[in-house]
């Protein structure tokens, strides 16, 4: 089987950091992918982040030299390539995985790549995910994670969308601490964050201890966009 890395590094509010960082240095051979222009569709009433639409990822994986056979391995920043391994396994493409960048020990390279386009065959999946509506009707009998850090979670701080707080019952798991999946209750789980990337860190760390769960991809800037019920605190 083909490997092919990937880097999906990125910063928020700074939409071109993530492919300066790539050119500065990345794992040789490794494509880029754009969080904002490829791994997300335009903002709007679904949030800051909404999905791409099947069109559209087909197109960035293909370019990025993403295909049958090949076995993706992910590295980036703030969810990013918890965000591809999503949208892979999304769209029917179980062949990946999440490296952090931190550990890897071989060299590194900067610079464009000559990349041979691929033909990324799409076979979407449902049930990985959950809308507003249906998750605003079954509050109570979820068990709800919150991957924002927690003085946003709490309300105390709100710099980008335009209500504070959380959806009523969330608990608090930041993206950027460990979890601890034994500890969660049962029932099944749904992850949200901001806008729906670092949220899938959570997913991620969920799927490696063996226990499902939904994402919300519109989070707390779809939720909150449309008045929906908000706790503090």
């Amino acid at each position: 089987m083909l490997y092919q890395f990937v880097d999906c590094r990125w910063e928020l509010g700074k939409p071109r950091r993530g492919r300066e960082r790539y050119l500065e240095a990345h794992i040789p051979g490794a494509s880029f992918i754009d969080v904002e222009r490829d791994l997300s569709s335009p903002p709007g009433p679904g949030g800051r982040h909404p999905l791409p639409s099947e069109e559209q990822f087909v197109e960035a994986a293909g370019r990025a030299g993403i295909g049958d056979g090949v076995f993706v391995v992910t590295y980036g920043s703030m969810g990013g390539a918890e965000r591809l391994w999503w949208l892979l396994r999304h769209f029917g493409h179980d062949d990946c995985a999440v490296l952090e960048l931190d550990g890897w020990l071989g060299p590194l390279r900067a610079g464009e790549e000559s990349l041979e386009p691929a033909e990324f065959t799409p076979r979407p999946r449902s049930g990985d995910a959950i809308e507003a509506t249906d998750l605003h009707e079954r509050l109570g009998e979820l068990v709800l994670l919150d991957a924002r850090v927690p003085e946003r979670y709490r309300g105390d701080v709100e710099p980008i969308d335009p209500v504070a707080g959380h959806i009523p019952g969330a608990l608090n798991a930041p993206w950027n601490e460990p979890i601890a999946p034994r500890q969660l209750p049962e029932g099944e789980v749904v992850a949200y964050c901001g806008s729906g990337v670092t949220a899938t860190v959570l997913v991620h760390r969920l799927a490696l201890a063996g226990r499902d769960a939904k994402l919300y991809p519109g989070s707390w800037s779809e939720w909150s966009g449309l008045g929906l019920p908000a706790e503090r605190g």
